[in-house]
């Protein structure tokens, strides 16, 4: 038959809890097996009316308790009884878990909201990369041969001014004078503001 156990109050069989932890806290593992008995059910039922699943709840109970046995050399009586702190224990524990799983939802549903954006239409951006190409041929046309070919050799070749100078024997100055007169047009011609 079992033994009645009050909460917070010293049984007459025994050491009371606040007396098991003391033992537990010099690492007596006959005083943590009582302490076990005495408190898990309390626990149970504080991490249940926190987290509501019956198996979340048993898993958070065990690691409350694996806490006590880890941490019991912390116990101060005068700050509280033995209960409370366990117990105490136990809800911070129990609201960290509604909190974990809380964030863990919230990035399940932003991770499911990018997924729904939608995909990189690689059919569109060729097309408009071909019409962009198309205007920008129709407005180089619309250049001075130097100009034309002073903002090809720099822009698509990657040369220099000074490069470009060289190879189309002109002066520094011409051309960029011609690169900066060719640019202007360009802008112009594409619709693109300064």
């Amino acid at each position: 038959m079992k033994e009645a156990v009050f909460i917070g109050g010293p049984s007459s069989a025994g050491p009371d809890l606040q007396e098991l932890l003391a033992l537990v806290a010099r690492g007596d593992q006959e005083a943590f097996s009582r302490v076990y008995d005495l408190a898990s059910g309390p626990v149970l039922g504080l991490v249940r009316s926190v987290l509501r699943d019956p198996a979340q709840s048993e898993e958070v109970v065990q690691e409350v308790l694996l806490e006590v046995w880890r941490t019991a050399p912390r116990f101060r009586s005068d700050r509280g009884s033995a209960m409370t702190w366990i117990l105490t224990l136990a809800h911070r524990r129990a609201v960290d878990r509604v909190r974990s799983a809380q964030a863990a939802g919230d990035r399940e549903r932003r991770a499911a909201l990018l997924e729904r954006t939608p995909a990189y239409d690689e059919v569109t951006e060729q097309v408009e990369a071909g019409l962009e190409r198309e205007q920008v041929r129709r407005c180089l046309r619309t250049l001075t041969e130097l100009q034309r070919q002073s903002v090809t050799l720099a822009y698509y070749r990657g040369l220099a001014y000074r490069e470009v100078a060289e190879l189309l024997s002109v002066p520094l100055g011409t051309v960029k004078t011609r690169m900066r007169d060719g640019l202007i047009r360009l802008r112009d011609c594409l619709g693109v503001s300064a």
